[in-house]
């Protein structure tokens, strides 16, 4: 599978999106050029964007934590992944009841559809409810509306964080991967 993971604690006083793009420098080539124009403003808070390698990427944060995932381009279009910590107290305390409609609201289900959302490129523009993701013998399959299917799979991360990647592969006719090459950094 070529998607690769990352991930870092992001030190005290370090802003993340330094960290993420340290850990997306690790696994790019030094030809590779990074930028995340907004696609609304312009702002740079949107999307990774790689110049001068053939990849495509995404960030996530879970806490302290710094998640990103690479995928060779000659062979996916698209990669989104989404990075949760199990334990939030705010967001324990609410709860997720309703966050994805009247079905399950899991936190894996969240991770899913949000990893989906960043692989589909619009993210939380597009309602989250409205994603039906359900499960393959090799992973998942989430369907977002005007965006088509994305493949998916759970896959390990940092301790105490919950990780899901979603990808297009350019070509339909391979199934989902079971695995994704991972390198953690400390």
């Amino acid at each position: 599978m070529a998607v690769r993971l990352a991930w870092r604690v992001i030190p005290d006083g370090m802003p993340r999106r330094t960290v993420a793009w340290e850990l997306l420098a690790s696994l790019l080539p030094d030809t590779a050029r990074l930028s995340n124009p907004c696609p609304r403003c312009g702002g740079p808070h949107g999307p990774v964007r790689i110049e001068g390698a053939a990849s495509v990427a995404s960030v996530s944060y879970a806490g302290d934590v710094a998640v990103v995932a690479v995928a060779d381009a000659s062979e996916f279009e698209r990669v989104g992944v989404d990075a949760e910590p199990e334990s939030h107290p705010q967001r324990d305390a609410a709860g997720l009841q309703g966050v994805l409609g009247a079905g399950e609201a899991s936190l894996r289900s969240w991770t899913r559809v949000e990893a989906a959302l960043k692989a589909d490129g619009r993210g939380l523009r597009v309602d989250p409810a409205s994603v039906i993701v359900r499960g393959t013998s090799a992973g998942w399959i989430a369907e977002v509306p005007d965006g088509g299917a994305f493949e998916g799979f759970d896959a390990d991360g940092p301790e105490g964080v919950l990780v899901s990647v979603a990808v297009r592969r350019i070509s339909t006719t391979a199934g989902v991967a079971a695995a994704a090459s991972r390198t953690a950094t400390t």
